[in-house]
C-alpha cells in the first residue's frame, strides 16, 4: 500500500523566507490575535497570540530548482503563513487541513501540470487517485477559497 506524506516547507527554505520571501519582500511579523491561520512550517493552525508572518512562496519553482525541472508558465508564487521564528515543524502525522474543500494539482517530473481536481469529501481516496498515473511526481494541495498552496505530497 502506498502512503503519502504532507511536506511542510523545508526549514532551510523557511530561513530564507524569513529574510526575504520569493517576491523579494522582507518578512513582517505580526501577533495573531485570533488564531486559525494555516501554518505551512508545522502544518497546523496558529494559536491566538503566536507570532506569524504572511510571506510569498513559490513551491513549484523551489522544487524545480532541486530537480532540474522547467515549470515554465506553471511557476507561480502566492501567500503562505509561517511562524515568524523557527519552529519544530509538524508534531502530528497524517494529512492536515482536509476538513474543507480543497484542490489537488498534479505535476509531472518535468514540472508540467497534469490536471487538477476539486475535493469536497473523500480526501484520502482523491489523493490516492491523483497518484494513479505513473507520470505524477508530486501533488499540491491548495485551499479553494483563496487558491493558496497548503502543502506538497509525494509518494513515500
Amino acid at each position: 500500500m502506498t502512503t503519502y506524506t504532507a511536506r511542510p516547507i523545508d526549514p532551510s527554505v523557511l530561513k530564507e523566507l524569513r529574510s526575504a520571501d520569493d517576491a523579494g519582500r522582507r518578512m513582517v511579523p505580526v501577533t495573531d490575535e485570533e488564531g486559525g491561520a494555516p501554518l505551512r512550517c508545522c502544518l497546523r493552525r496558529s494559536e491566538p497570540g503566536e507570532r506569524i508572518a504572511l510571506v510569498s512562496y513559490a513551491p513549484l519553482r523551489r522544487w524545480a530548482a532541486q530537480t532540474g525541472a522547467e515549470p515554465g508558465a506553471y511557476d507561480e508564487q502566492g501567500p503562505v503563513f509561517i511562524h515568524a521564528e523557527e519552529c519544530g515543524g509538524p508534531t502530528h502525522e497524517g494529512l492536515p487541513f482536509t476538513n474543507a474543500h480543497r484542490t489537488l494539482r498534479r505535476y509531472s517530473a518535468e514540472g508540467r501540470i497534469l490536471g487538477g481536481r476539486l475535493i469536497e469529501d473523500g480526501f484520502g481516496t482523491a489523493l490516492a487517485e491523483a497518484f494513479d498515473g505513473p507520470d505524477v511526481a508530486l501533488v499540491h494541495v491548495r485551499a479553494v477559497e483563496y487558491g493558496c498552496f497548503l502543502y506538497e505530497v509525494r509518494r513515500n
